[in-house]
């Protein structure tokens, strides 16, 4: 292989690198603990970014910049039928297939505005090259097959399939995303304030697609999008782990890049025309009677370049001490303004454009109060740009860009995928990544920056005040908006067919059924490359703490977390009454935004600030590994900061906690406001979530909680929690709810958690015993949380906003203790990979569908999201039981669904998050040799 690679000097550092690339530049990051390598295709000009990292996690992800000019959806459906099939993978569904046949952590592909990406991750080295082989033909090479077009983006089709006089309907996977998608007030809002904030990009449109254009769009124009923007001269490639760069870039070379030339010609975004004068918009989104007191206002101002390092941390400094918490001068306002029920979701800036914009806004306004809401955000603004901000603020905003450039993260995407997406819009747009990714040094001349009294003002200034390319936007809501799109829509689909002749009735009859005969025909998946069980490792590393020789009940995790502490009080739930049962999950949002002793709020949020990452407050309820009929409950405060301020983190959570008060009233109206806010823009997001909820709530005590306190129940609940705060008595009601449960959590008992490097172990226990050595507890014996047992049928339909459906059906079954939890959980993939994807997504239409075991309620749940069906589809669970009973099945589809789960099982988290994953597991009785017996 070394006959294959050319070295590079530079500075004394040797980089290695394919015969076909040639090397830029490296630079380590400490930050990080990583190197930063950048390559560039000789042929064709692709660029490639390796992160050189000693993780055994490998991260691909291969970028093209998609710049749409109308919003039929184009970028967005190529994105999908690009993965059904390539010239060396010619299977109907290559995507779908290599999920099941890997041991992947992750498998996905995003489409933005102005870039679409294709990204996976495996520990597995033999798994990673199958799939950098796949994901490279399938990029490069797809077939874009006409029945894929029809099947994941449009098509017309009769609601009898073979019968022309029924009638005509719209069909497509992401037909159907997009209707759920933009079914949402928020996605609306930001597409609408995009359209004017961006008059003559590409920003204008949705690049996802909105329903109503989605149907224009033809196969060939797809066939043309694909044909100039998918080449590797308009490629970004980036790459995360210990597989050298030169071995990575021989598979690029071999698999793909030989067979092209550089393109002469460039794709890229022009800067935006500027306004002279700002623009005052008013616009409608779609709401259910009742809900038509909802007005949205936002100001946007459309800022410099994203690619300008300076410029972008200058501009997220800006808005951070603006709007970081409530503390911050905007944000403040905002919440306690009776302008508006709460700060719009929309606030902060958006800097992954190629010109960044900086967005603030109320939410539950009045149409009438959009001059207001101006004159209030305007009026904050002038404050700031003739008093500035007090240095120490400024301060806790570096600390917190500081802290995010240092985080190991990985909870949720892997964490070289994170640091990736944290440069990819930098180098789609000609920006450096490198710079991006290594922040330390613009903090340091940040904070030179601030320590000039007149440097915050400026940029007020500049940014904003004096910025004219200004847009205010009202959205309206508009009750029968639903009824006359769908009106609308029915009314074209008739006038289509009135035009139709037989033979063009005749073509949508023969291509519904050629979909379905390919739908369900059978692909010989030989030609795709596998892993198999025996190349799952046996055993999984759980990491295992110690118990800490201080006198306090402490749990000690050393891990590798780049020199974060991460501390959490945790106590054993109270029996608690029912009324206070209800007041507990506001209780937890509440406890961390009120003040404490002699400090307001505003205090507690700035010391939070200053010092920490945050604080966040949970409840935990599980039922036992042998019985979930009997729960266990537990409440936590967790915090996390720099090494230096452990502490300070010590102290802030020791406040928090033992001096909490409770006479805040406005603030816990604000709260209980901007929650609700959330959990009612969240349905369309996690509709199918939210039904599982529904479905499972009569499974167990803990299922039914689940739905009470956090599921559709729950925002109900929250909606008439929050019109009833009007009233003074009543929220003086609920502040007396947080004392009693406060003071019962207090009196239970409680124990410490603390994770962070094995060197740091006698220090921190030292500082935490030091801050807790005077707060003993009762010996009187806490009576512990119980939830009455339960078990009966749930019949419900909720009715909401949206125009697709989300389904669920579920189960009871057994918890994680019992033999047939492991059965049952290869179960739900069996059953999703062999039917579900098949009857629900390619025939039914929606965008996913699923079916799995939940031990922790011992339930199991099929459902569906963004679904154009209803009764259809919970006729397919009942399908998928019955095709599990009669059909014969083959032991490979039982081995990748065996697969699929230790995949998911085997997924690394951050180092933080895999030790409290193991802490908290044993709280519940599940430890590390039961996993392990499990899995």
């Amino acid at each position: 292989m070394l006959d294959n690679r050319s070295r590079q000097v530079n500075k004394n550092e040797q980089v290695f690198c394919h015969s076909s690339f040639r090397w830029i530049r490296s630079q380590f990051v400490h930050s990080l603990n990583l190197e930063i390598q950048e390559f560039e295709h000789l042929a064709t000009g692709a660029v490639h970014y390796h992160l050189a990292s000693s993780s055994q996690e490998n991260v691909f992800l291969v970028a093209l910049k998609t710049v749409p000019t109308d919003s039929t959806g184009v970028a967005h459906i190529l994105e999908h039928t690009v993965l059904c099939g390539s010239e060396k993978y010619p299977v109907r569904d290559p995507f779908f297939m290599m999920l099941r046949r890997s041991l992947n952590t992750f498998m996905n592909a995003f489409t933005s505005s102005d870039w679409t990406a294709y990204p996976f991750a495996s520990q597995n080295k033999k798994d990673f090259y199958n799939l950098l082989d796949v994901y490279l033909d399938a990029v490069f090479f797809s077939r874009l097959d006409p029945l894929d077009f029809a099947q994941e983006g449009h098509r017309l089709e009769f609601s009898q399939p073979d019968n022309p006089e029924s009638e005509l309907q719209y069909k497509g996977v992401v037909f159907n995303e997009m209707k759920g998608a933009m079914s949402s007030t928020i996605s609306v809002l930001w597409q609408t304030l995009t359209r004017y904030l961006y008059p003559t990009t590409t920003y204008h449109f949705n690049s996802g697609g909105e329903p109503g254009d989605i149907p224009d769009l033809s196969y060939q124009q797809l066939k043309e999008f694909y044909r100039t923007h998918y080449h590797p001269s308009n490629a970004v490639f980036m790459t995360y782990g210990n597989i050298p760069a030169a071995d990575l870039q021989e598979r690029f070379h071999a698999n793909a890049l030989q067979r092209f030339e550089r393109l002469d010609s460039r794709i890229e975004v022009k800067d935006e025309k500027r306004y002279n004068a700002p623009v005052n918009i008013q616009e409608y989104y779609a709401v259910d009677e009742g809900d038509d007191d909802k007005t949205h206002h936002v100001l946007g101002w459309l800022l410099g370049r994203s690619t300008n390092l300076q410029q972008q941390l200058e501009a997220h400094l800006l808005s951070n001490v603006l709007l970081n918490d409530s503390s911050s001068p905007l944000r403040h306002a905002l919440e306690t303004t009776d302008l508006g029920a709460a700060p719009s979701p929309l606030c902060g800036l958006e800097d992954s454009n190629r010109e960044m914009c900086f967005v603030c806004g109320l939410e539950g306004s009045d149409p009438a109060q959009a001059e207001e809401f101006e004159k209030l955000v305007f009026e904050v603004l002038e404050d700031v740009a003739r008093k500035g901000i007090a240095h120490d603020k400024i301060e806790s905003v570096l600390h917190q860009l500081e802290l995010g450039q240092r985080e190991v993260r990985g909870d949720g995407f892997p964490y070289g995928l994170q640091l990736i997406l944290s440069g990819l819009s930098a180098a789609i747009h000609d920006g450096d990544p490198l710079a991006v990714m290594n922040l330390d040094p613009v903090l340091d001349k940040l904070r030179k920056s601030i320590e000039d009294p007149e440097y915050i003002k400026t940029l007020v200034r500049e940014l904003l005040l004096d910025n004219r390319h200004r847009v205010r936007l009202s959205l309206l809501p508009d009750t029968g908006l639903s009824q006359r799109k769908e009106s609308a829509e029915a009314k074209h689909l008739a006038s289509i067919k009135a035009k139709l002749d037989d033979q063009e009735k005749n073509e949508i009859v023969v291509l519904s059924k050629a979909l379905q005969e390919r739908q369900n025909q059978e692909d010989d998946i030989s030609i795709l490359p596998k892993v198999g069980i025996e190349d799952i490792p046996e055993d999984i590393n759980i990491p295992a703490g110690k118990k800490a020789s201080s006198g306090l009940p402490v749990t000690y995790f050393q891990q590798g977390t780049n020199g974060l502490v991460y501390q959490e009080i945790i106590y054993q739930m109270p029996a608690l009454e029912d009324e206070l049962l209800s007041a507990l999950p506001y209780y937890t949002s509440c406890l961390t935004e009120l003040g404490c002793g002699s400090r307001s709020y505003l205090e507690m949020q700035a010391w939070q600030t200053s010092v920490s990452g945050g604080l966040q407050a949970l409840n935990q309820m599980r039922g036992l590994v042998d019985d979930e009929q009997v729960v266990r409950g537990f409440f936590l405060l967790a915090a996390k900061g720099l090494s230096r301020h452990h502490a300070d983190v010590c102290e802030l959570v020791h406040e928090t906690l033992i001096n909490l008060r409770f006479d805040e009233f406005s603030r816990i109206r604000d709260v209980i406001s901007q929650n609700r806010s959330t959990a009612e823009q969240g349905v369309t997001g996690h509709g199918h979530i939210l039904a599982m909820k529904a479905a499972c709530s009569g499974m167990s005590p803990a299922a039914a909680v689940n739905h009470r306190l956090g599921g559709l129940a729950g925002i109900m609940a929250i909606k008439e929690l929050d019109d009833s705060l009007k009233n003074e008595n009543e929220c003086g009601s609920l502040a007396e709810k947080f004392r009693s449960i406060h003071g019962a959590i207090l009196a239970s008992p409680r124990q410490f958690l603390l994770i962070g490097e094995a060197e740091e172990q006698g220090s921190y226990t030292r500082e935490l015993q030091q801050c807790w050595q005077g707060e003993t507890q009762t010996s009187e014996v806490v009576t512990p949380f119980r939830l009455t047992p339960v078990r009966k049928q749930v019949r419900q339909l909720w009715s909401t906003n949206t125009q697709v459906n989300f389904c669920a059906k579920a189960y009871p079954t057994v918890p994680v203790g019992h033999p047939d939890a492991a059965a049952l959980t290869v179960l739900g993939e069996f059953i999703k990979n062999g039917y579900l994807h098949r009857a629900i997504r390619e025939q039914g239409g929606a965008y996913g569908s699923g079916a799995s075991q939940d031990s922790s309620i011992a339930a199991f749940r099929f459902s569906s999201y963004r679904d154009p069906r209803l009764q259809e589809t919970l006729d397919d669970f009942d399908g998928a039981i019955e095709w599990l009973k009669s059909k014969p099945h083959k032991q490979q589809q039982l081995e990748e669904a065996i697969m699929g789960v230790v995949g998911s099982i085997d997924k690394p988290g951050s180092p933080a998050g895999e030790a409290k994953q193991a802490f908290h597991y044993n709280l519940f009785g599940l430890t590390a040799e039961q996993r392990q017996a499990f899995r």
